[in-house]
């Protein structure tokens, strides 16, 4: 593996041992450092299982997944494999294994034995950057769900990760959780250069990455930057996905004349483009 890439995924397969039919399909995926990556696909298509391989949870049928250079076969890496790798669940409540936050955020450092200080000052850090320091004494279980996520999070920022895989993190959550949550990462990402792959069905949240990754029934089909992938509107629509709502409403008013630039994504360029075609400039 090249050392420019945080994540490689080549050539890799995955079968459920109860359906022949592989999950996926010979994948090949790099992910650099700081990247930014969505991952969509409808239910089914495999992204789900690309994100438990790139987490060591599951191994490959087929193939090799790396993380910061280990392969993800090796089972004398698991634990920095998964350290440096780490993973917030679709329903945070999956994820909380004390009755306290702080203890919570603590539990992965204890099963690697960092001394007390050091845990401490991890702990004290990662509730400060997802801002849920006033919530360290709390119950998870009296929070809310975009807070349980951020308290998931600050679990994983205590192992001083390379990478967060979120697999479809906010889909259980009410806008303000997924908001709070999608902010969160954002600011890791942007702020600590914590490379994030984002799975997600939330086309708004696909349009905040730095590339799209299009997975269907088990293979790559389509990646780019978001411009480029929900340009084509058509094609996700045949693979059974949407666009953001900008974007679909920019492809049906082109095609009743009116002459909107393509690659419209958001409210404000969609206001921008309709104030030029209102106001010319001379």
């Amino acid at each position: 593996m090249a050392s420019s890439e945080l994540l490689s995924v080549e050539q890799v397969s995955y079968a459920y041992e109860d359906n022949p039919s592989p999950a996926l399909k010979h994948i090949d995926m790099k992910v650099k450092p700081g990247e930014f990556v969505a991952v969509l696909g409808h239910n089914g298509s495999g992204k789900s299982t690309l994100a438990k391989l790139l987490n060591a949870l599951y191994l490959p049928t087929e193939g090799r997944v790396f993380v910061c250079g280990m392969d993800t076969a090796d089972e004398d890496r698991l634990w920095d494999i998964r350290s440096r790798a780490g993973m917030i669940f679709q329903n945070p409540d999956n994820q909380i294994v004390a009755t306290i936050v702080r203890e919570d955020v603590a539990f992965g450092l204890e099963n690697l034995g960092v001394p007390h200080d050091e845990m401490v000052r991890r702990v004290d850090q990662a509730l400060e950057t997802v801002n849920m320091t006033k919530h360290a004494e709390s119950a998870p279980h009296m929070l809310s769900g975009g807070q349980k996520q951020r308290v998931a999070i600050a679990g994983i920022l205590a192992m001083e990760p390379s990478c967060i895989i979120a697999d479809e993190a906010t889909a259980m959550l009410d806008p303000k959780g997924r908001r709070q949550v999608l902010t969160t990462v954002q600011r890791l990402n942007r702020e600590s250069g914590i490379t994030v792959v984002w799975i997600t069905h939330y086309m708004e949240e696909a349009v905040q990455a730095d590339r799209v990754i299009v997975v269907s029934d088990g293979e790559i089909v389509l990646q780019g930057k978001p411009r480029e992938i929900f340009s084509q509107v058509e094609r996700m629509r045949e693979l059974h996905l949407d666009v953001p709502r900008m974007t679909s409403l920019a492809h049906e008013l082109r095609g009743d004349g009116m002459p909107l630039s393509e690659g419209i994504l958001t409210v404000d360029e969609m206001a921008e483009e309709v104030s030029r075609l209102l106001c010319p400039s001379n």
